[in-house]
């Protein structure tokens, strides 16, 4: 019984830890000297031990390039927000697309679900080649035009992509959740 007892005030104890934290970041994207609209943009938070990363928004870049992603979640710890790029600018007729991200500021991180401040990252030419850029096989709405006239980027149809990334989250989660059984590991390869 005290077991039981100490257990359930260590668990009440890091819910009441827990702090909701926000963010939101702001700019445009060119592609040279045109805009990068209809690309394919998100706002995560990564984390590094066993908690799954957290999708915070997600969304496309306007006609004239511009975007705004804004989201919060409840951490232990101070989150590490990225924003994410994906696109085809520069990229000639390569499967899939170019996936680039960048780490936000934590002086942008605000206290509460809705964030207090805004980060402006600026305009970004997509024309850059980025370290540590991989590749992504889906993306823009552009991609998802080019593939449904038969374009060289027919991976899959947008739906398919955000239940394939729900499905992954899910699976991400279970896994996070201490299990009685030892099941066979699972590949924690990212797509995202």
């Amino acid at each position: 019984f005290r077991m039981k007892f100490v257990l359930l005030f260590s668990l009440i104890g890091m819910t009441l830890a827990m702090r909701d934290q926000s963010i939101a970041v702001t700019g445009k994207l060119m592609c040279g000297p045109k805009v990068a609209s209809e690309v394919r943009i998100k706002l995560w938070e990564e984390d590094s031990g066993p908690d799954p990363d957290d999708l915070l928004d997600q969304g496309y870049t306007d006609v004239e390039g511009r975007f705004t992603l804004s989201g919060g979640t409840a951490e232990l710890t101070p989150i590490d927000p990225v924003f994410k790029v994906y696109h085809d600018c520069d990229d000639g007729v390569m499967p899939g697309a170019r996936k680039v991200k960048f780490g936000l500021p934590k002086s942008y991180i605000t206290e509460g679900k809705v964030p207090k401040k805004t980060f402006d990252i600026g305009t970004i030419n997509l024309e850059t080649i980025f370290k540590n850029e991989e590749r992504e096989m889906i993306v823009s709405k552009r991609s998802i035009r080019a593939r449904r006239e038969g374009g060289a980027n027919a991976e899959m149809d947008d739906t398919a992509l955000l239940e394939q990334e729900q499905k992954e989250a899910e699976e991400k989660r279970k896994m996070s959740i201490p299990r009685k059984e030892s099941s066979e590991s699972e590949s924690d390869e990212r797509f995202f």
